[in-house]
């Protein structure tokens, strides 16, 4: 059993962390609570995209040691963004933001490694979902080689609607994909646009696939299927890198 202080519980504890805002990275609520605390925390949770997870007492009785009351919360270790709270923010600056959308990327030190290349390649800001996400701790942020705490990051319920919106405000998505035929070097990354990157053995969802704008393929001579996910971030990002800095 442990405690620290990245951990709250309690039911007051963590409803007034909460109504202070501060950063929570997801929420762990024991299995069978209903009732008036279980729609409160589903309300919430849903409003500031935060996880909740519904989990057997056991576990919990091993997340902390002392009256938890059926609720535990992870603090998060960075505050976390809306793209649509953001993205007005960040084109008042510059009309050609760059950003990367992260669907089931889980590993920390490849979340972290692309974090790192984002930030050293200009990236504006993450787009991650809510669940089968990496999470960002110290272990993640120290492999971002502190990236993470200094570039906005993105919590989605829906990347769907995230890149929707995006689209909606003249960002252009690109989708890398081994059956495609076009390179990466023929894409014009000048403009507003962003990279959708997924997971380490699936890459991306077909439905997050159907709504990118365009599909490109890294070239490649070896034989291995493809790019690690944070190698392949960091190929895709000094190429938008390069043309921008050309244009410049």
């Amino acid at each position: 059993m442990t405690n620290n202080k990245d951990i709250i519980y309690g039911r007051h504890p963590v409803f007034e962390a909460l109504e202070a805002g501060l950063s929570i990275e997801k929420i762990f609520l024991q299995q069978g609570t209903t009732g008036e605390i279980e729609m409160k925390l589903r309300e919430i949770t849903r409003e500031r995209n935060i996880p909740l997870v519904m989990t057997p007492k056991e576990k919990l009785n091993q997340l902390v040691r002392g009256n938890h009351q059926g609720i535990v919360a992870q603090i998060g270790q960075i505050a976390y963004h809306s793209i649509e709270e953001l993205f007005p923010k960040i084109t008042e600056r510059k009309d050609n933001p760059l950003f990367v959308i992260i669907e089931g990327v889980t590993d920390i030190r490849n979340f972290g490694a692309i974090a790192r290349s984002a930030e050293l390649c200009g990236v504006d800001a993450i787009i991650a979902p809510t669940r089968k996400s990496a999470q960002i701790n110290a272990d993640s942020i120290k492999a971002s080689a502190g990236a993470l705490a200094r570039l906005p990051v993105c919590r989605e319920q829906n990347l769907i609607a995230a890149i929707d919106f995006l689209q909606v405000n003249g960002v252009e998505v690109y989708a890398s994909d081994l059956q495609a035929d076009k390179p990466l070097h023929e894409l014009n990354l000048t403009h507003a646009c962003a990279f959708v990157l997924g997971s380490e053995g699936k890459g991306i969802t077909k439905p997050v696939a159907r709504q990118a704008d365009q599909r490109f393929i890294i070239p490649q001579v070896g034989n291995a299927d493809s790019f690690n996910v944070s190698v392949a971030a960091g190929i895709m990002l000094y190429e938008a890198s390069r043309q921008r800095l050309l244009k410049d």
